[in-house]
Protein backbone atom coordinates (compact mmCIF):
# COMPACT_ATOMS: atom_id res chain seq x y z
CA UNK A 1 0.00 0.00 0.00
CA UNK A 2 1.95 3.02 1.23
CA UNK A 3 0.35 5.70 -0.92
CA UNK A 4 -1.67 8.05 1.19
CA UNK A 5 -3.48 10.52 -1.03
CA UNK A 6 -5.54 13.21 0.58
CA UNK A 7 -7.82 15.58 -1.21
CA UNK A 8 -9.58 12.99 -3.37
CA UNK A 9 -11.91 11.54 -0.78
CA UNK A 10 -15.58 11.97 -1.61
CA UNK A 11 -16.92 15.39 -0.62
CA UNK A 12 -20.31 16.55 0.49
CA UNK A 13 -22.89 16.96 -2.28
CA UNK A 14 -23.21 20.69 -1.53
CA UNK A 15 -20.05 21.69 -3.36
CA UNK A 16 -20.42 24.25 -6.12
CA UNK A 17 -18.36 25.14 -9.15
CA UNK A 18 -17.07 28.29 -7.43
CA UNK A 19 -15.60 26.13 -4.65
CA UNK A 20 -13.51 24.17 -7.10
CA UNK A 21 -10.05 24.71 -8.33
CA UNK A 22 -9.80 25.00 -12.10
CA UNK A 23 -6.97 23.49 -14.14
CA UNK A 24 -4.47 26.02 -15.39
CA UNK A 25 -2.88 25.88 -18.85
CA UNK A 26 0.36 24.82 -17.16
CA UNK A 27 -1.37 21.97 -15.34
CA UNK A 28 -3.04 20.83 -18.56
CA UNK A 29 0.35 20.74 -20.24
CA UNK A 30 1.84 18.76 -17.35
CA UNK A 31 -1.00 16.22 -17.46
CA UNK A 32 -0.65 15.77 -21.22
CA UNK A 33 3.13 15.31 -21.01
CA UNK A 34 2.86 12.79 -18.17
CA UNK A 35 0.12 10.92 -20.03
CA UNK A 36 2.58 10.19 -22.86
CA UNK A 37 4.63 8.13 -20.39
CA UNK A 38 1.65 6.62 -18.54
CA UNK A 39 -0.02 5.33 -21.71
CA UNK A 40 2.99 3.09 -22.39
CA UNK A 41 1.93 1.01 -19.36
CA UNK A 42 -1.81 1.56 -19.68
CA UNK A 43 -2.92 -2.03 -18.94
CA UNK A 44 -0.52 -2.33 -16.00
CA UNK A 45 -1.76 0.95 -14.49
CA UNK A 46 -5.39 -0.16 -14.86
CA UNK A 47 -4.78 -3.43 -13.04
CA UNK A 48 -2.66 -1.85 -10.29
CA UNK A 49 -5.27 0.85 -9.81
CA UNK A 50 -8.14 -1.59 -9.28
CA UNK A 51 -6.22 -4.12 -7.20
CA UNK A 52 -5.19 -1.24 -4.92
CA UNK A 53 -8.76 0.06 -4.89
CA UNK A 54 -10.07 -3.31 -3.72
CA UNK A 55 -7.19 -3.60 -1.23
CA UNK A 56 -7.70 -0.18 0.34
CA UNK A 57 -11.49 0.01 -0.06
CA UNK A 58 -12.82 -3.57 -0.11
CA UNK A 59 -16.39 -2.25 0.04
CA UNK A 60 -15.92 -1.10 -3.59
CA UNK A 61 -15.93 -4.73 -4.70
CA UNK A 62 -19.65 -4.85 -3.88
CA UNK A 63 -20.28 -2.73 -6.97
CA UNK A 64 -18.46 -5.23 -9.20
CA UNK A 65 -20.49 -8.41 -9.54
CA UNK A 66 -17.57 -10.38 -10.99
CA UNK A 67 -15.14 -9.47 -8.20
CA UNK A 68 -17.49 -9.30 -5.23
CA UNK A 69 -16.41 -12.64 -3.73
CA UNK A 70 -12.78 -12.72 -4.89
CA UNK A 71 -10.50 -12.42 -1.88
CA UNK A 72 -7.26 -13.59 -3.53
CA UNK A 73 -5.41 -10.51 -4.81
CA UNK A 74 -3.27 -12.62 -7.14
CA UNK A 75 -6.44 -13.92 -8.79
CA UNK A 76 -7.55 -10.31 -9.23
CA UNK A 77 -4.20 -9.31 -10.75
CA UNK A 78 -4.51 -12.02 -13.40
CA UNK A 79 -8.24 -11.59 -14.03
CA UNK A 80 -9.09 -10.93 -17.69
CA UNK A 81 -12.26 -9.17 -16.58
CA UNK A 82 -10.36 -6.82 -14.27
CA UNK A 83 -7.84 -6.13 -17.01
CA UNK A 84 -10.70 -5.30 -19.41
CA UNK A 85 -12.37 -2.97 -16.91
CA UNK A 86 -9.05 -1.32 -16.07
CA UNK A 87 -8.49 -0.71 -19.78
CA UNK A 88 -11.98 0.84 -20.12
CA UNK A 89 -11.23 3.21 -17.24
CA UNK A 90 -7.82 4.06 -18.68
CA UNK A 91 -9.48 4.69 -22.04
CA UNK A 92 -11.83 7.14 -20.33
CA UNK A 93 -8.84 8.89 -18.73
CA UNK A 94 -7.15 9.03 -22.13
CA UNK A 95 -10.27 10.62 -23.67
CA UNK A 96 -10.42 13.06 -20.76
CA UNK A 97 -6.81 14.12 -21.28
CA UNK A 98 -7.47 14.56 -25.00
CA UNK A 99 -10.46 16.81 -24.20
CA UNK A 100 -8.71 19.09 -21.73
CA UNK A 101 -8.71 21.80 -24.37
CA UNK A 102 -12.41 21.19 -25.07
CA UNK A 103 -14.03 21.23 -21.64
CA UNK A 104 -17.59 21.10 -23.02
CA UNK A 105 -16.80 17.75 -24.63
CA UNK A 106 -15.09 16.54 -21.45
CA UNK A 107 -18.12 17.63 -19.42
CA UNK A 108 -20.49 15.66 -21.65
CA UNK A 109 -18.23 12.59 -21.49
CA UNK A 110 -17.97 12.64 -17.68
CA UNK A 111 -21.68 13.36 -17.15
CA UNK A 112 -22.60 10.45 -19.42
CA UNK A 113 -20.19 8.20 -17.51
CA UNK A 114 -21.93 9.20 -14.28
CA UNK A 115 -25.30 8.35 -15.83
CA UNK A 116 -24.06 4.94 -16.88
CA UNK A 117 -22.70 4.35 -13.38
CA UNK A 118 -26.23 4.91 -12.06
CA UNK A 119 -27.45 2.16 -14.38
CA UNK A 120 -24.69 -0.11 -12.98
CA UNK A 121 -25.62 0.82 -9.38
CA UNK A 122 -22.17 2.30 -8.78
CA UNK A 123 -22.79 5.26 -6.42
CA UNK A 124 -20.72 8.47 -6.37
CA UNK A 125 -19.20 7.77 -2.97
CA UNK A 126 -16.62 5.53 -4.70
CA UNK A 127 -15.59 7.80 -7.59
CA UNK A 128 -12.93 9.77 -5.72
CA UNK A 129 -11.13 6.61 -4.69
CA UNK A 130 -10.32 5.75 -8.31
CA UNK A 131 -8.42 9.01 -8.83
CA UNK A 132 -6.41 8.47 -5.66
CA UNK A 133 -5.47 4.93 -6.71
CA UNK A 134 -4.61 6.12 -10.23
CA UNK A 135 -2.16 8.62 -8.73
CA UNK A 136 -0.61 5.91 -6.56
CA UNK A 137 -0.28 3.62 -9.59
CA UNK A 138 1.37 6.18 -11.89
CA UNK A 139 3.77 7.75 -9.40
CA UNK A 140 6.33 4.91 -9.64
CA UNK A 141 5.98 4.80 -13.44
CA UNK A 142 6.78 8.49 -13.80
CA UNK A 143 9.66 8.25 -11.30
CA UNK A 144 11.61 11.54 -11.18
CA UNK A 145 9.06 13.21 -13.47
CA UNK A 146 6.54 13.01 -10.62
CA UNK A 147 6.35 16.30 -8.71
CA UNK A 148 4.00 17.84 -6.16
CA UNK A 149 2.74 20.17 -8.92
CA UNK A 150 1.96 17.24 -11.21
CA UNK A 151 0.17 15.47 -8.37
CA UNK A 152 -1.92 18.58 -7.74
CA UNK A 153 -2.78 18.78 -11.46
CA UNK A 154 -3.98 15.16 -11.60
CA UNK A 155 -5.93 15.59 -8.34
CA UNK A 156 -7.63 18.68 -9.75
CA UNK A 157 -8.55 16.80 -12.93
CA UNK A 158 -9.99 13.86 -11.00
CA UNK A 159 -11.95 16.16 -8.69
CA UNK A 160 -13.41 17.88 -11.76
CA UNK A 161 -14.34 14.56 -13.40
CA UNK A 162 -15.74 13.18 -10.16
CA UNK A 163 -17.99 16.21 -9.72
CA UNK A 164 -19.34 15.83 -13.26
CA UNK A 165 -19.85 12.09 -12.86
CA UNK A 166 -21.74 12.74 -9.63
CA UNK A 167 -23.86 15.29 -11.50
CA UNK A 168 -24.63 12.72 -14.22
CA UNK A 169 -25.45 10.08 -11.64
CA UNK A 170 -27.86 12.40 -9.84
CA UNK A 171 -29.45 13.52 -13.12
CA UNK A 172 -30.05 9.89 -14.09
CA UNK A 173 -31.41 9.15 -10.63
CA UNK A 174 -33.83 12.10 -10.98
CA UNK A 175 -34.87 11.00 -14.46
CA UNK A 176 -35.60 7.47 -13.23
CA UNK A 177 -37.51 8.80 -10.22
CA UNK A 178 -39.58 11.14 -12.41
CA UNK A 179 -40.22 8.35 -14.90
CA UNK A 180 -41.46 6.10 -12.10
CA UNK A 181 -43.72 8.84 -10.78
CA UNK A 182 -45.18 9.47 -14.21
CA UNK A 183 -45.68 5.79 -14.95
CA UNK A 184 -47.47 5.18 -11.63
CA UNK A 185 -49.80 8.13 -12.36
CA UNK A 186 -50.59 6.76 -15.80
CA UNK A 187 -51.59 3.34 -14.47
CA UNK A 188 -55.13 3.22 -13.21
CA UNK A 189 -55.50 2.51 -9.55
CA UNK A 190 -57.00 -1.00 -9.36
CA UNK A 191 -59.10 -0.02 -6.36
CA UNK A 192 -60.93 2.61 -8.41
CA UNK A 193 -61.78 0.44 -11.41
CA UNK A 194 -65.06 -1.10 -10.32
CA UNK A 195 -66.89 -2.79 -13.19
Amino acid sequence: MGCAISGLAPRQMTETRADEEQLTEEQIGMIKESWKVIQEDIAKVGIIMFVRLFETHPECKDVFFLFRDVEDLERLRTSKELRAHGLRVMSFIEKSVARLDQLERLDMLAIELGRSHHRYNAPPKYYGYVGAEFICAVRPILKEKWTPDLEKAWKTLFQYITRLMRQGYLEEEGTKRNHMLVSTKERPDKRNTAL
